[in-house]
């Protein structure tokens, strides 16, 4: 089976699993990656780039080599002279990208959480949805009102869908599983070390560094697909254009700056973050203020947008595989093929 299949139908059936399931409450593949790295961080953090760039490269390097050695395993039995051995090879594929899919992807738990602020909120519990905020960003949610927590909500989902969802696809349809797995932890590592507190303000450099490389595509296309897939494209394109550089992430600018132009809304300005206060840039300075209402809204284009990425990712993959088929002469993986034909020759 040559590797665009095998991407677009084990893509498909994990998404399926991310939509169905969703994450689960213990053993989540990411938690006991992220448990694993804070013991490596535990052992080699020195106030120092240098020590955060070898730990960056343990944690990401090791999970990426992980995947790559189990993805490499699967390919060789696909390419036994075997029949039977070769059809066990191409499942094994199939399975392993459709659980390493469902394992990087959060869109169905993102939106799940971000609708329970949301009842939180139109319940006018505060203390509710307070208390659900940190379970979304790292915000201090008890000197936030019921505007700001919705607003924090409608931004988390934008950066998110991008950071849990379309960057993964993007990845995973140029690299497959070492692709899906290598960016999930380039991306678990800045949520952990890549923040400016005292402790990881150099530590962390070299993993906010790589997750910044390793969003890029990703956010630029989850910020399309929000102004195609949204109720505003134009006010989308526009917001995206002016303010998505001003934002102090190069990646969750153009995201966020395209849903609050799609959703009409106002996004950014003053935050706090583990005691420290940070005064952002307005994005869509025109939109008006987010209310709780907005926040099924976010959810539902992030939805859109999920969808829409897993349609281009697999799209552009089969077709640089029908291309480089036909630039070979033959399927993609025709070593493998080739064997078993002549195996087939030898035998008849």
């Amino acid at each position: 089976m040559r590797a665009d299949h095998v991407f677009a139908f084990g893509a498909a059936l994990g998404h399926l699993g991310d939509l169905l399931l969703g994450d689960p409450r213990r053993g989540h593949p990411v938690a006991v990656f992220g448990r694993a790295a804070a013991a490596v961080e535990q052992r080699l953090w020195r106030d120092h780039r240098g020590s955060g760039a070898l730990y960056t490269a343990v944690c990401a390097g090791g999970a990426t080599a992980a995947a790559a050695a189990l993805a490499g395993a699967a390919r060789r039995a696909s390419r036994s002279p075997h029949r039977a051995t070769a059809a066990a090879g191409d499942s094994a594929r199939v399975a392993l990208t459709a659980a390493a899919t469902w394992a990087v992807l959060g869109g169905t738990t993102l939106g799940r959480e971000a609708r329970a602020v949301a009842a939180a909120l139109e319940a006018g519990d505060l203390a509710a949805a307070r208390a659900r905020l940190p379970h979304l960003c790292g915000r201090d949610p008890q000197s936030l009102d019921e505007q700001q927590i919705a607003r924090a909500v409608v931004e988390s989902v934008a950066e998110n869908t991008s950071d849990a969802v379309v960057g993964a696809l993007v990845w995973g349809a140029a690299a497959g599983v070492p692709g899906l797995v290598g960016f999930r932890a380039a991306n678990t590592l800045d949520a952990m070390v890549g923040h400016r507190s005292p402790r990881h303000l150099r530590f962390g450099w070299a993993s906010a560094r790589l997750d910044d490389v390793a969003g890029f595509p990703g956010s630029r296309l989850t910020a399309a697909l929000a102004a195609l897939l949204g109720p505003d494209p134009r006010g989308a394109l526009r917001a995206a254009r002016r303010d998505g550089r001003r934002h102090p992430s190069p990646n969750a600018g153009p995201v966020e700056a395209a849903f609050a132009g799609a959703l009409g809304v106002r996004l950014g300005g003053t935050l706090s973050y583990g005691g420290r206060t940070e005064h952002r840039p307005v994005l869509n300075g025109d939109g008006r203020p987010v209310v709780p209402a907005d926040i099924e809204r976010a959810v539902r284009l992030a939805r859109r947008v999920n969808a829409g990425a897993l349609a281009v990712c697999v799209a552009a993959r089969l077709a640089v595989g029908a291309a480089a088929g036909a630039a070979a002469g033959g399927p993609e993986d025709g070593a493998g093929t080739g064997r078993r034909r002549a195996a087939v020759g030898r035998n008849a």
